[in-house]
């Protein structure tokens, strides 16, 4: 498999899918949205846009299975899988609020290999190829090179359900607040990764995800020279549902932030 030619493909494809999103950005109305569960809504806008992106990698690699947000294809497992979110961050759409993704991913035997985040309204593209770099806009980037926590800003999220909130969320917060810049929660875990992987963030970290909202974005801060881990510093992220992302200078301070949840191994 050309792993380069499969990205360029389906980079044109999600392309299509944002280009599709931002021209309906004020054209969903308060009866064509409904609710997944407290606060996770879904409009025809994320169904569309995910049925653009299925049809158009499905023809690029045939023969891989498909990891969905909305479910408009049957799920399959494969050894080849894409793992994709058309829409990350729809709150933030439906309340025209600029600051929304489509994230894409290829995995082979849950080894992540390739990702595309697609910045929908200000038209950028973060990309990598597993050995390969990562780059925006075609530019390559990297991860901060600030030494001190206390000069860079961290990233987080927070559950869709208030009753999920617990005394860590809290606590991460304080700690994070005392010992940094400052502490930014924008409503795309896809964009906050890629925060992290071109310098703007110092650290990412969030729980209760999935694995098509961080796949694409957790491969490019790693060719960005990030480490992304579980909240215990092992390699469980994907499927377990909490991420940390950090430049590796600042990953015992982060590790430390990530304990107030009491993860388990």
């Amino acid at each position: 498999m050309d792993l380069q030619s499969v990205l360029n493909d389906a980079l044109g494809i999600v392309r299509d899918a944002s280009g599709f999103i931002r021209a309906n950005i004020n054209n969903v109305s308060s009866d064509q949205v409904s609710e997944k569960g407290l606060n996770s809504l879904v409009s025809y806008v994320d169904r569309q846009a995910e049925e653009i992106l299925v049809k158009g990698l499905s023809t690029i690699l045939p023969e891989a299975g498909i990891l969905s947000e909305e479910e408009t294809v049957i799920q399959s497992k494969k050894p080849l899988m894409w793992i994709i979110d058309p829409l990350d961050g729809t709150t933030n759409f439906l309340h025209n609020v600029p600051c929304f993704s489509v994230s894409v991913a290829l995995a082979e035997n849950d080894r992540i290999i390739a990702g595309i985040v697609s910045e929908v309204m200000h038209d950028e593209v973060f990309l990598a190829t597993a050995g390969g770099g990562a780059f925006l806009n075609q530019s390559p980037i990297h991860v901060t090179d600030r030494k001190e926590f206390r000069d860079v800003l961290v990233g987080t999220g927070f559950p869709y359900s208030v009753d999920r909130l617990e005394d860590g969320h809290f606590n991460a917060l304080r700690q994070v607040l005392m010992s940094t810049r400052g502490i930014r929660r924008f409503g795309s875990a896809a964009l906050d990764l890629c925060y992290v992987a071109c310098g703007r963030f110092g650290a990412f970290y969030e729980h209760t995800l999935n694995p098509w909202d961080i796949a694409a974005g957790a491969l490019i801060v790693s060719e960005a020279g990030g480490l992304v881990s579980d909240y215990c510093g092992n390699n469980k992220w994907l499927y377990k549902g909490e991420i940390l992302a950090t430049a590796p200078q600042f990953l015992e301070e982060m590790l430390e932030v990530c304990a107030f949840f009491g993860s388990g191994e």
